[in-house]
């Protein structure tokens, strides 16, 4: 890398259809993942461009299995390199070619879509800039509610689901909390999180559809609120039982978590000018105080 060519941060807005990926993060072993196929898109596209190898990092490291239609990262780029995936000669002009370019080079599949490339701006990035991120599940209870082409993103489940019994469920989650009895430990990783809303509903389609947001998310976190409310939905738990968990100092074995398919990342939000880099530093403080952070 030429010692005058500045590096450019590229934010990519991403969907993906997670049935055949081993999650989110490059794995060992020639598993097949998101970021390990958009890495090896971008290294190829950049060519002998010189610059460092391309490293994404991402707002949320979604499990096997799950579905993204709102995910975000960012990626240090040379200009050089930034030219190459453009096929420029010079210059970085028309950045948002580079999501035209990865997803043709990854159409083959068709399960990985860049919708938007761009230039981020001063003090993003793409993991400690979010103030929040928000997932949904979706359940069809009933058999008038099975959509074979949704299948892929929706849970099929046998019984019938309360909602109201749901929605009772939910309203006492909302805020900071240890959710220690919701989360898969990891070492080093703190489970507490601050939920900022959890609610449930019935599109018109007759889908029950579950709306979560927070800050971050604790590994497993979305799954298992998911599972708890599939154990009251179905008279297995009493309402209350899942605020009473949040007192538990570890996983439980009274609910089940709730398979990958039916969740879907759907937004990352981010604050404007100035605050992206003053909410960058205050994620980042906060977890070195608690831990190592894990996402979603």
């Amino acid at each position: 890398m030429s010692a005058d060519e500045r590096l450019l941060r590229v934010r990519l807005d991403l969907a993906y259809d997670g049935t055949a990926f081993a999650g989110w993060a490059r794995q060992a072993g020639g598993l097949r993942t998101v970021q390990g196929v958009l890495e090896a898109a971008l290294a190829v596209a950049a060519g002998r461009a010189p610059g460092p190898v391309p490293r994404l990092v991402v707002a949320g490291r979604t499990d096997a299995g799950v579905h993204a239609t709102g995910q975000v990262a960012h990626v240090d780029l040379t200009e050089s390199q930034v030219a190459a995936l453009v096929r420029r000669n010079h210059g970085v002009e028309d950045v948002g070619r580079i999501a035209e370019r990865l997803t043709g080079m990854l159409a083959a599949e068709g399960d990985v879509v860049v919708r938007d490339a761009a230039i981020a701006p001063d003090g993003f990035d793409a993991r400690f800039s979010a103030v929040h991120r928000r997932y949904r599940y979706r359940i069809a209870d009933t058999v008038a509610a099975r959509d074979p082409l949704q299948r892929i993103r929706t849970l099929w489940h046998p019984r019938a689901l309360e909602l109201e019994l749901l929605k009772a469920a939910a309203e006492p989650m909302a805020g900071l909390h240890d959710f220690a009895a919701y989360c898969r430990p990891r070492a080093g990783a703190t489970t507490i999180r601050t939920l900022q809303s959890f609610s449930w509903e019935r599109d018109a389609a007759g889908v029950l559809v579950a709306d979560v947001r927070a800050d971050a998310f604790c590994h497993g976190m979305v799954r298992s609120l998911v599972g708890a409310s599939l154990a009251v939905g179905t008279a297995r738990l009493p309402p209350e039982r899942m605020g009473q968990l949040l007192a538990a100092d570890g996983r439980t074995g009274e609910f089940a978590t709730a398979p990958a398919h039916g969740l879907t990342l759907v937004e990352v939000a981010y604050p404007q000018g100035a605050e992206l880099a003053a909410q960058a530093e205050r994620a980042r403080a906060r977890r070195v105080s608690v831990g190592r952070p894990s996402m979603g």
